[in-house]
């Protein structure tokens, strides 16, 4: 035994082997001190692909579906990439090294409820859903709480929790770690939105047709919801109480015309969806989309233009009295043309087939064709498909409609304001009956940019030739009452829509920039020989004036004006209909 060698320590380099390894293997790449910049990478990727599990299985469906064009995978990866982006730039704003940890974890303890919720019972987290949650009382709560919760809760904050525990965060200078995160938030952001809008022409009809995807995105639709919720009372105080337009609203002095009191003013004022003027046979369009209203003898303004993009931005804008300019500025919301004519005694009613008046109709009666009512029921058998109906359904049953507003009211005039659905797409095939269909073959898919170009044409025109007949229609109704009341019509479209222009789809582009398609819209008006010598209005006068710049600030005093109804809001120089009233 004492000729064996004694023990000896390992050279240098066997002894740092381990430590190499450790550091430089996949150990080491787990165990090195990083950024808090570079973990929130590393988190929001795994969020990306494993909290996200319901966006996933709703875009396999809608691929399956044929929904997603003709490159689903490309287009998936596109989505997959955005939604790392906006994971990766919410975390980033906690890349704090004191707060990075604890946000994290509370973030992956969000997404991780948040999917079970979503898989569990097939919810999104949207603003209202939040505001459920934040009046939901320790019962409900109990109830909602079972071992999947818990089993989301390891899968997807589990493993990074663990991670996190072990992390060394790199040491940073506070004032360094502040312009490093904020340079690389924008980065990211950037990115996110230069992968968006090169994808946009197939993103758009996607997202458009599926708005609930966007609160699929997990845990930055959650985060978004809660701020959006938590802070709505905040910015309606700070909007200040509803402002009362009312005062002074009275009937003019045609209503103490015992003439005129036999037959008292029926007006329909339609708010169309989507429409384009240079889609209306009656300004001039190649195809004669609109040959209905050309044998009802009515007026077509031709220059008219919206006050904005999208639905929720123009329909309460063209009823107020503030005009375009004057809406947008606002500090506080105001009473609109809905509560004005109402207030001077006229009986009103707003019927809607859209997704809902966007706050103009609240103080009015109101009836949406969402809710089943009993005289439109047979209608709605022939003119309601997979939960939607044509505009035509709104006709049906209006009689009885009317006829339960007050009797007095309805005795002085009765106002109703139909909302459209109109040629709202990317369904646009779905906008028109099979007997109105003339132009053919017809874009039948919300992957507008993978239809042939004049498909995508012909579907849209097709819907125009649906609003065609529903307007003549309405004209014809109104006609059929023209012994009990003097009648009229107004329609005008809420905005354009764009066709692939300029590679472009839809609407709701900022108004700025927006092409002239979705500001360029159609208005028609039609007026009885009744209405018209109430009102001492000259329709040849008007017929004249087709080709005059109007916009959405015309409507309000224009049917003030038409209904004779004085109000200290009402605008002589905007009435479109002042120049000829009187001139007969």
């Amino acid at each position: 035994m004492s000729d064996l060698p004694l023990a000896s320590p390992p050279p240098a380099a066997v002894r740092l082997l381990p430590e190499v390894t450790l550091r430089h293997g996949w150990a080491g790449m787990f165990n090195r001190p990083l950024s808090p910049r570079t973990a929130s990478l590393v988190i929001a990727l795994w969020v990306t692909l494993v909290g996200n599990v319901s966006l996933w299985s709703a875009l396999h469906k809608l691929a399956g579906e044929g929904e997603m064009g003709r490159r689903p995978l490309l287009l998936g990866i596109a989505i997959a990439f955005m939604v790392y982006g906006a994971t990766a730039t919410l975390f980033s704003v906690f890349a704090g090294r004191r707060v990075f940890k604890p946000a994290m974890v509370v973030l992956l303890l969000v997404a991780g409820s948040v999917q079970h919720f979503m898989l569990a019972y097939g919810i999104v987290i949207d603003p209202g859903m939040v505001a459920n949650v934040m009046q939901t009382n320790a019962t409900e709560a109990r109830d909602l709480v079972g071992l999947n919760l818990f089993g989301q809760l390891l899968l997807v904050a589990g493993p990074p929790v663990v991670w996190l525990y072990r992390l060394h965060l790199k040491p940073q200078r506070a004032w360094a770690a502040i312009w490093r995160n904020l340079l690389f938030s924008l980065v990211v952001l950037a990115l996110t939105l230069g992968a968006t809008l090169g994808m946009y022409r197939e993103l758009a009809p996607l997202l458009r047709n599926h708005l609930d995807l966007r609160f699929n995105v997990n845990p930055v639709a959650p985060v978004v919801s809660a701020l959006s919720a938590v802070t709505k009372p905040w910015r309606k105080h700070r909007m200040g109480p509803l402002v009362t337009m009312t005062a002074g609203a009275a009937l003019g002095p045609s209503y103490a015309l015992a003439a005129n009191a036999a037959r008292p003013p029926l007006f329909v004022v339609v708010v169309g969806e989507t429409a384009r003027a240079d889609h209306f046979g009656l300004n001039g369009y190649a195809r004669d989309t609109t040959p209905a209203l050309a044998q009802r003898g009515v007026i077509s303004f031709t220059d008219v233009h919206s006050c904005g993009t999208n639905t929720l931005h123009s329909v309460p804008c063209m009823f107020s009295p503030l005009g375009k300019a004057g809406w947008e500025g606002r500090k506080a919301e105001t009473e609109n043309l809905t509560d004005v004519l109402q207030a001077s005694g006229l009986a009103v009613l707003w019927l809607d087939n859209q997704a809902g008046c966007k706050g103009v109709c609240a103080r009015v009666p109101n009836q949406s064709t969402g809710t089943a009512f009993a005289p439109a029921a047979e209608a709605s058998r022939t003119l309601c498909a997979e939960g939607e109906c044509l505009d035509r359904v709104m006709l049906a049953g209006l009689d009885e409609r009317i006829a339960g507003l007050p009797a007095e009211r309805r005795a002085r005039g009765v106002v109703v304001v139909m909302h459209m659905m109109g040629s709202h797409g990317p369904a646009y095939w779905r906008r028109s009956a099979p007997d109105t269909k003339r132009f053919s073959p017809e874009c039948a898919t919300q992957a507008l940019a993978q239809c042939d170009h004049q498909a995508l044409i012909n579907v849209y025109d097709n819907s125009i030739a649906e609003t065609d007949r529903f307007l003549a229609a309405t004209i014809d109704w109104l006609e059929a009452r023209r012994e009990r009341y003097a009648p009229g019509m107004l329609y005008v479209s809420d905005h354009g829509e764009s066709l692939g222009e300029y590679g472009m789809y839809l609407h709701g582009v900022p108004y700025a920039f927006a092409p002239e398609v979705q500001k360029h819209v159609p208005m028609v008006l039609w007026m009885d020989p009744r209405l018209a010598a109430r009102s001492h209005t000259d329709l040849r006068c008007l017929d004249r004036r087709r080709n005059v710049a109007l916009t959405h600030d015309n409507l309000y005093p224009s049917v003030l004006g038409v209904m004779d109804v004085a109000s200290p809001t009402y605008k002589p120089a905007l009435d479109a209909i002042a120049p000829c009233r009187g001139v007969g």
